[in-house]
């Protein structure tokens, strides 16, 4: 199969739900317009969700991507190789169930198959997102750097996972 497919199962015909829990979380994420998502899932080395990305999804981009994302410009320039993690979003009334875990230990099996040894990703400083900075040191993320962006609008903490062939 190819790699490109064997990491994906949201496609066009998931873009309504998908939109619809990416928007109700842009403050964590950011706003996505049809187009956008399906040009962002086109590009996507990994775009998979639970119940068509209704309840869940996650999609990140390897390193060769061509993204246009300060925060994917950022590890460009400093982490290369990587797989980036754009977004992750858990539907509130199903947070806490181990949902994003899976999601992204299924990322992790998915990025040492194709050959890499780095999953990178940012979390909010400001606005804060003490959840997902709980989450990520969890996971075994560790902070690499930091920025401010979108017109000083946001504060993010980069942070980076190490894979470990023998995890598996």
């Amino acid at each position: 199969m190819e790699e490109s497919r064997k990491n994906k199962d949201l496609n066009s015909l998931d873009l309504r739900p998908v939109l619809s829990l990416n928007n109700a979380n842009a403050k964590e994420t950011s706003a996505l317009d049809e187009d956008s998502l399906a040009a962002l899932l086109r590009i996507a080395f990994y775009a998979r969700g639970i119940e068509r990305g209704a309840t869940a999804f996650l999609i990140a981009l390897d390193h060769n991507a061509p993204y246009e994302n300060p925060n994917f410009a950022w590890f460009k320039a400093s982490r290369q190789p990587f797989v980036y993690i754009d977004r992750v979003v858990v539907a509130e009334s199903k947070r806490g169930q181990g949902i994003a875990k899976l999601l992204y230990l299924d990322l992790f099996a998915a990025a040492m198959d194709a050959g890499h040894t780095r999953v990178v990703c940012e979390v909010n400083i400001d606005p804060p997102n003490p959840a997902s900075d709980a989450f990520h040191a969890a996971m075994g993320f560790f902070a690499v750097g930091q920025a401010t962006i979108h017109d000083g609008a946001k504060t993010v903490r980069y942070f980076e996972k190490a894979l470990r062939w023998s995890l598996r």
